[in-house]
């Protein structure tokens, strides 16, 4: 990306830069490490060396993302709000620390992968700046703010060969793989009927943007903050996380949460895209998201699964309670239920081991063998693609896709109307397409 903001300096500690230095080779006979600094080219990390890694967004999950990094090297920091992100700047001293990422991405060449946690507006721009220089990138769920966002940032992936993640942490726990498992070994025989739903609302209903001008913080770099979006006066209504509320920063409860609760029924049942959305939500303004929302999807058939419809409550809202559950249970507050032929299925994210029902069949039920493998974390499944092991589980071949059917949700949302999907574009209802783009602000490119 081109810096178009030049009048921005870098707030940063000045410190020592290695030389630019990249790739590395491992003989497959005899796995011997050539060293770093004899092979050179960028985008290649021999398994022998760690990571130079640099956090961009890193007041909120940021931060714990790079705590959960702390095996490698995390060089330098990057955000726009100083004083937000002033404990993550003190727990890793020896990083440099930027305000502008593009000043960043230009200025320090040692950087081999970025990680993006900023508010969702934010995401494609930046991992496009980053994937184009040859960065890694690990980026935050949902993976973008627009549907065509996310297509562009799958295609740049593959265009570019970096190695990619969406933070979607729980896609490597056993519990999620287990239920994926379970679906796909035919414990509740072929499924036909999904419901997801999540406690979070968030939206602010039918209300505008406030009035009030106040003066923005010393230590916040707002028109770095609104980055693409359209140029408003600073309020601290927005900040430090209830950005997800508003529409032109946001993706709401369906893209905070989704990403996460679909995941299961996307890697289970090999989803693909959906062939039409239909959605109800509470009220709503041009400005601010509904507080709850439930979205109809419905997906084709694909291989030997048949044609399902899946259902999405948030804002507190669940699905009616299965005839299956027993009296004294209640559906959790996080998850999912998965109606097959030969029975029911409840995925509780966040929680405990999935649950046939009635529990009673869990006693007799024999567990499948694991085939889908058990891994360290989702963050070591990228820092090992990063060096040359297998790619992600959540690449972004896998979460654009992801991301896409997630934000077709709010797309029906904003609409009121059914819509027809033909996996590109929606067909009945043309003027619709424009909520598939962003219109970025002068001076911002993806």
């Amino acid at each position: 990306m081109k810096n178009q903001n030049r009048n921005h300096k870098s707030k940063g500690r000045k410190i020592s830069r290695r030389d630019f230095i990249g790739s590395a080779v491992t003989t497959a006979a005899a796995f011997t490490i050539v060293p770093r600094h004899v092979l050179g080219g960028p985008g290649h990390t021999p398994p022998s060396e760690k990571l130079n890694i640099a956090g961009i967004g890193v007041g909120g999950q940021g931060k714990s993302d790079l705590e959960n990094l702390r095996s490698e090297n995390i060089v330098a920091l990057c955000d726009v709000d100083q004083e937000y992100a002033a404990k993550t700047f003190k727990a890793f001293p020896q990083a440099k620390v930027y305000n502008d990422f593009r000043i960043m991405l230009e200025e320090q060449k040692d950087i081999d992968a970025v990680v993006v946690a900023t508010p969702d507006h934010t995401h494609a721009v930046i991992a496009m700046a980053a994937m184009k220089m040859g960065k890694h990138v690990y980026c935050q769920k949902p993976l973008t703010h627009k549907i065509s966002e996310a297509r562009a940032l799958t295609e740049a992936a593959r265009k570019y060969q970096v190695v990619t993640q969406m933070g979607i942490h729980i896609h490597a726990t056993a519990s999620l793989r287990l239920a994926v498992e379970m679906l796909k070994t035919g414990a509740i025989g072929k499924v036909r009927e999904v419901h997801l739903w999540c406690n979070r609302g968030w939206g602010l209903g039918n209300i505008s943007r406030p009035q009030e001008t106040p003066p923005v913080p010393d230590t916040l770099d707002w028109d770095l903050w609104l980055g693409p979006a359209p140029a408003r006066p600073y309020h601290p209504v927005y900040l430090p996380v209830d950005w997800r509320c508003w529409r032109d920063f946001g993706t709401a409860s369906l893209g905070d949460m989704g990403c996460h609760i679909f995941d299961v029924a996307a890697w289970a049942l090999d989803l693909g895209p959906p062939s039409s959305v239909y959605a109800r939500s509470a009220p709503f303004s041009e400005e601010s998201y509904q507080v709850a929302t439930t979205v109809h999807y419905e997906f084709p058939a694909q291989g030997d699964r048949p044609a399902l419809k899946l259902t999405w409550y948030d804002g507190g809202m669940k699905p009616p309670r299965p005839k299956e559950l027993e009296d004294d249970r209640y559906l959790p507050a996080n998850g999912g239920l998965y109606i097959g032929e030969e029975g029911a299925l409840i995925s509780t994210h966040f929680g405990p081991a999935p649950q046939l029902l009635p529990l009673s069949r869990m006693q007799e039920y024999k567990k499948p063998e694991p085939f889908l493998g058990r891994i360290k974390s989702h963050y070591d499944e990228w820092v090992q693609g990063c060096k040359g092991g297998p790619k992600p589980s959540t690449n972004f071949d896998y979460s654009g896709p992801l991301t896409e059917t997630v934000l077709l949700g709010n797309v029906a949302v904003a609409t009121g109307k059914k819509l027809y999907w033909d996996g590109k574009k929606i067909t009945n209802e043309p003027e619709a397409n424009q909520y598939l783009e962003y219109e970025y602000r002068p001076g911002w490119i993806l």
